[in-house]
């Protein structure tokens, strides 16, 4: 992670109970339902399985996305991706080292590069607007595991925008994911960035379930990003666009592990420091609570890994932070790569 000395993949815990549900105007189905699980074998070619490496701690992690790009580019959830060392895909039986290409870590949406891959199928996408309650849908995954048969949770579709609350097991922080369809189906750990599927065949969203301690609510609930949304931002992820949400590239690396300071302390709590990282060569040690970072005021854990996606290997940083004998110190940070 571009803020952890533990690059470790996330956890995203998602609340049992979905918050803020809106229930979109119901709109006519793409066409008259036929049998979902039949119609879902068409995104089987180019269903992605992915598995992941962080060497910090020996840690692997799987997940799932689709091929979007005949050159083999594979759009997944952050999180899938989030920390790894080493990146794989498989792709219609055949094995692929992955490099992340670009993410956006509020949307939980990434593009990994296959390389090597030339002429594979691409996902047909459909479109999210067109659903309605009641709808059959299908979420492909792999939460079997690589050498598995794909899952296939087949549910129905529930409501539209949906906001569920997400927790980083590392920092302890939690995000909201905003904008989600619910569909009652079983996904578990590895369907994470899978595509869930129309009765027509095509893909109207993105699973968002979690890792290895996603814990679903009562009869199976799932929670998608849909496809015109997360199409969006892998569109301006594959052109190259940086933003203030979007980073192109693996994350920027500050070399710190850190927490949110107590409630009586502004800023974030600096657990670990990376030695030789641009933290550890600014003067930072354990203990020390960062309380500005490039003129942005530490509130969380999020701000500070805001403040980090905006910005890339090379840039200056000011720092100010409060060291273990109260003093306030300041000074700068060279940031660099924080490798995928």
């Amino acid at each position: 992670m571009g803020m952890g000395l533990i690059r470790r993949q996330r956890t995203l815990l998602l609340a049992l109970a979905a918050i803020l549900a809106l229930l979109a105007p119901v709109a006519p189905a793409a066409a008259a339902p036929g049998d979902p699980a039949d119609a879902s074998t068409q995104v089987d070619p180019s269903v992605a399985r992915i598995d992941t490496t962080v060497d910090y701690q020996g840690v692997i992690g799987l997940g799932t996305g689709f091929v979007i790009s005949p050159g083999g580019q594979v759009l997944t959830n952050f999180h899938v991706v989030q920390g790894a060392d080493r990146i794989t895909a498989t792709v219609g039986g055949r094995q692929y080292p992955a490099q992340l290409v670009g993410y956006d870590r509020g949307r939980d949406v990434a593009v990994i590069q296959l390389l090597g891959a030339a002429g594979l199928p691409t996902a047909p996408i459909g479109d999210a607007n067109l659903l309605a309650p009641g709808e059959p849908v299908v979420a492909l995954g792999n939460a079997m595991g690589s050498d598995a048969p794909l899952t296939r949770e087949v549910g129905t579709l529930t409501a539209f925008g949906r906001t569920v609350e997400a927790e980083d097991a590392l920092t302890g922080s939690t995000d909201q994911l905003t904008g989600l369809f619910e569909f009652a189906a079983p996904v578990r750990a590895g369907d994470s960035g899978g595509p869930v599927v129309s009765s027509t065949g095509q893909v109207v969203g993105v699973t968002t379930a979690a890792s290895v301690n996603f814990r679903m609510g009562p009869g199976g609930k799932g929670f998608a990003i849909p496809i015109n949304d997360a199409m969006q931002v892998a569109g301006q992820i594959q052109a190259g666009i940086r933003s203030d949400n979007v980073h192109i590239g693996p994350p920027t690396l500050l070399g710190v592990g850190v927490r949110t300071a107590p409630r009586d302390a502004a800023g974030v709590l600096i657990q670990e420091v990376m030695v030789g990282g641009p933290a550890d060569r600014a003067g930072l040690m354990a203990g020390d609570i960062i309380v500005t970072l490039d003129g942005t005021s530490l509130d969380s854990t999020n701000t500070l890994t805001s403040v980090l996606d905006r910005h890339y290997p090379g840039d200056l940083l000011d720092l100010v932070w409060i060291d273990r004998s109260g003093q306030t110190r300041t000074g700068t940070a060279l940031l660099t790569p924080g490798g995928n």
